[in-house]
């Protein structure tokens, strides 16, 4: 494994995370209707763990010489609650498997420490995923 492959994926994730704090970040401003409040609080809550999966990509892809991105991924954003919660299933799941890919990169270029820290950040994003996945059960479709 190329070590500046693994940083440009690296690189990719951390822009990735830098999209999600700003789409909870909007989301929990703009969200309306009857469940605002549950949905402001969730979507705000889960900004510390992409901040905290950030910083970690950031320091690490600094860690093996590499410049950390300032720039987000495209931001997905939506004018209901359902799509909200769409948006942010579809990069979560995303994030999985970016994830997953960068797993095998981390143990290819031989390094366990971040294969390690790695899992942790997929067990984190497949927690957030399941959250949304439960709170979509009880959204109503949009017609």
């Amino acid at each position: 494994m190329d070590k500046q492959k693994l940083i440009d994926g690296l690189n990719h994730d951390l822009a990735g995370e830098l999209a999600a704090i700003i789409q909870y970040l909007h989301f929990s401003a703009t969200v309306t209707g009857l469940d605002r409040p549950q949905l402001s609080e969730f979507f705000e809550s889960e900004i510390p763990d992409e901040l905290g999966h950030a910083k970690f990509l950031a320091n690490k892809i600094a860690a093996l010489g590499g410049q950390p991105t300032t720039e987000p991924g495209p931001v997905k954003t939506a004018t209901d609650s359902r799509g909200m919660l769409e948006a942010v299933l579809e990069a979560e799941k995303q994030a999985i498997a970016n994830y997953n890919e960068r797993i095998k990169q981390a143990e290819e270029f031989g390094d366990t420490g971040l294969k390690v820290q790695l899992e942790d950040i997929v067990s984190d994003e497949t927690g957030h995923k399941e959250e949304v996945e439960k709170l979509l059960a009880k959204q109503p479709a949009v017609v």
